[in-house]
């Protein structure tokens, strides 16, 4: 009884001059129809999605690599064996705006990660290839990657198949702007 008269008084709004519940309740700070944060979707996978990332972060560190890097590297590892990709190409695979796209390739082609070649269709465009020493990193780096992702969604792994079903839902047209639909 105890326990739900405090729960009860957590949500009365306090006096403006004593600072004591007024036995009121307190109107939401916020016009939402939800009950709170807990019940929205879109903030619980930012809090999950920033969570997913700082592991990701400090598991790919010791590799030299920040997780947009690896992104771009693991991507141009896997479709750059079948096919000759570009600039846009990869930021279309990635999901990755061409802008960030360009800051991050050009780091990795100063880390000798990968390197811009003459493109064989297109003389005004460059291929994006991944060197030698790119792809020993990627091969490393997936490893480091996969574990993580392992190891964080370990509790709920049994639901593994639903969760990439559900997620795939969603990409399909993620990149899209409401204007576009």
């Amino acid at each position: 009884m105890k326990t739900r008269h405090r729960s009860r008084r957590a949500l009365e709004a306090p006096s403006k001059t004593t600072g004591k519940t007024t036995g009121k309740t307190a109107p939401k700070p916020l016009p939402t129809r939800l009950s709170g944060p807990a019940a929205s979707p879109g903030f619980l996978l930012w809090k999950v999605s920033n969570a997913w990332q700082r592991r990701q972060r400090a598991a790919l560190q010791p590799l030299g690599l920040t997780h947009s890097q690896f992104v771009i590297l693991a991507a141009s590892t896997w479709f750059g064996a079948s096919e000759t990709l570009t600039q846009s190409r990869i930021a279309e695979l990635t999901g990755i705006d061409v802008m960030t796209t360009s800051q991050v390739l050009r780091a990795l082609e100063s880390a000798k990660l990968l390197e811009r070649r003459e493109h064989p269709g297109d003389p005004r465009a460059k291929s994006i290839a991944v060197t030698s020493r790119g792809r020993e990193l990627a091969r490393q780096a997936i490893v480091v990657v996969e574990d993580t992702d392992a190891a964080f969604f370990q509790p709920i792994a049994a639901h593994t198949p639903d969760l990439l079903r559900l997620f795939g839902q969603l990409a399909v047209g993620s990149d899209e702007t409401p204007e576009e639909n």
